[in-house]
């Protein structure tokens, strides 16, 4: 004989169960580079969305971003949701990461905060798709910067220029970034009296028989990258190391700020031949609709208000993209550090990879020598 009370016991479990299965919050992949966003901003926004009756969670992936590689192919391969791509990485090598990303809508009530971004950031031609439409909205950015450690480097010792990096008084004392080879190139081609960029500039004029000269190995933009390796005491991908070894370090910035927290005195080098710099960005993948779409606004909003961005100057050594944030001490106003002709472009694919086999060989010489 069925026991009718033990039925409607499984009944009421099963019941149970599924409402809790139903109610498990999804989650919101989120890509960000190392130290943008904290747990505590998590806590925050997943306040904000469970308070608003969004079913979703803030999940932050790993590994961190590295490089514009690595970040197209986490997101081809569907593995988040928001991105804060570097802004040049969206149309790098033929729009790739493009493709992949949808339109800002920038009267979304859900973004209140966007109308306080720099109008400077919020439409710089490298972010915008074929209709004229931003790809991000601008959240903060800098100068990969290099960064002497003051305690024990005297101020009539502290560098003037960045040719004095291959000076053999530096050697196996500054490091490099190794993921985006590109700056390092910039480095290079500005100690020789050239643009950063100078490959881009190649590219664009269709002059790429002189652009494939470059990695000729007795060529001489080649053989300074190579001598600038071989001169590095340290080569990082995500984030900056510091040991007792380098008394120089280069950085995005966050790891400067985290360190003289702690006592450092590391102050950036004012190079005279300025600064290459990068905006980096928050960023929708084409496949968020619905109400998971206005979700990511809710987060993005955050990210671009009064607190966060002031985090963003005060805490990471970065400039804010916010009118609301206060100026960042070391880097100073937005406009000064924010010059449209030092921002790095979005490199084709043929000048990217041949940059990219250049800093190969580059790298494998310092490691072989």
């Amino acid at each position: 004989m069925v026991n009718v009370r033990q039925l409607m016991m499984c009944a009421f479990l099963l019941g149970a169960s599924l409402a809790c299965v139903g109610t498990q919050a999804q989650p919101l992949r989120v890509l960000s580079w190392e130290g943008y966003v904290t747990q505590q901003d998590i806590q925050v926004v997943n306040q904000q969305l469970k308070r608003q009756g969004y079913d979703y969670q803030v999940q932050l992936i790993t590994p961190f971003a590295e490089g514009a590689k690595q970040m197209f192919d986490l997101i081809r391969s569907n593995q988040c949701d928001i991105a804060f791509l570097t802004l040049f990485f969206i149309n790098m090598e033929n729009q790739q990461t493009s493709k992949l990303l949808q339109s800002i809508d920038v009267n979304s009530p859900r973004l209140n905060n966007y109308k306080n971004l720099l109008p400077s950031l919020t439409h710089l031609e490298m972010g915008l798709n074929q209709q004229g439409q931003p790809l991000y909205i601008p959240w903060g950015g800098g100068a990969y910067g290099f960064y002497i450690n003051r305690d024990r480097v005297a101020k009539a010792d502290v560098p003037v220029s960045v040719k004095e990096l291959w000076l053999d008084k530096w050697k196996g004392r500054f490091s490099l970034n190794q993921s985006q080879q590109w700056y390092n190139i910039g480095l290079t081609l500005m100690s020789l009296g050239k643009s950063p960029f100078y490959f881009y500039e190649l590219a664009q004029q269709d002059k790429f028989s002189q652009l494939e000269s470059m990695e000729k190995e007795n060529g001489q933009i080649l053989k300074k990258l190579k001598s600038l390796y071989t001169n590095a005491g340290n080569f990082w991908k995500a984030s900056t190391v510091f040991d007792d070894n380098l008394l120089i370090v280069s950085s995005w910035g966050p790891e400067i700020a985290r360190e003289n927290n702690k006592g450092g005195n590391w102050q950036m080098i004012p190079f005279q031949e300025g600064h290459m710099v990068w905006l980096d960005t928050i960023n929708f993948v084409k496949d968020l609709t619905g109400s998971k779409l206005e979700a990511a606004e809710i987060f993005a909003n955050y990210f671009i208000g009064k607190k966060v961005q002031s985090r963003i100057s005060e805490e990471l050594s970065m400039v804010a993209a916010s009118k609301m944030a206060p100026v960042n001490k070391i880097l100073g106003d937005p406009d000064q550090i924010f010059k449209q002709h030092m921002f790095v472009p979005p490199y084709d694919k043929r000048s990217y990879n041949i940059m990219s086999r250049m800093a190969g060989k580059a790298l494998y010489n310092a490691q072989n020598n």
